[in-house]
């Protein structure tokens, strides 16, 4: 997978990731599948258990399914994963 700005538009539902960095000491090292999504939330499927992660406070590293993992700050996934496709995106690097 070539990473790109564009990577923000992707689904992340089902996606094996893991929060790196967070302001919420114990999202940190909380890692799983992505179940679901909301505007402010991920809703990882944690050894068994459902955890809720806020977005707009933490950092993401996410493994697609070609073995890519990449970095994400979740300021940047903040809102409807229908209206992320409609956001336009400065270049981050």
């Amino acid at each position: 997978m070539k990473v790109t700005p564009d990577i923000i538009h992707s689904e992340f539902i089902g996606t094996e990731a893991k929060v790196s960095k967070s302001t919420h000491l114990d999202y940190i090292g909380l890692s799983g599948k992505i179940i679901d999504e909301s505007r402010n939330t991920f809703t990882f499927l944690h050894e068994g258990e459902k955890k809720v992660v806020v977005k707009g406070s933490s950092v993401f590293y996410f493994k697609f399914s070609d073995g890519t993992i990449v970095e994400i700050d979740g300021k940047l996934l903040v809102g409807r994963p229908e209206d992320r496709l409609k956001k336009s995106i400065r270049r981050l690097w």
